[in-house]
């Protein structure tokens, strides 16, 4: 693994949405991390779990969730602030 140079800007974090169909929680959940992503900068992509063995044993009960670099951050009913606090803390401290 290479070091980052001092002073230089951390890696963008990789933001994920995990989802199902016909999922309502996983309507809110899309339009919150689209908003805070939005606001810090940050793309993000969605990924929906049905069709997947994998995903569907380890998220299944918990969809929709929030992944923030792989990790879990939030799961249900996503919280905008507490989402903004885990991506500012990722991308280096920025507002947090």
């Amino acid at each position: 693994m290479n070091p980052v140079p001092e002073g230089a800007p951390a890696p963008a974090p990789r933001l994920e949405l995990l989802t199902r169909e016909g999922c309502h929680l996983c309507t809110a959940a899309r339009e919150v991390v689209a908003a805070v992503a939005d606001d810090v900068g940050l793309p993000w992509q969605e990924t929906t779990i049905d069709g997947d063995p994998a995903l569907t044993a380890r998220y299944g009960e918990e969809v929709p969730v929030v992944l923030v670099d792989g990790v879990p951050r939030d799961f249900w009913q996503i919280d905008p602030v507490r989402l903004r606090s885990v991506l500012r803390r990722a991308m280096g401290g920025a507002g947090a």
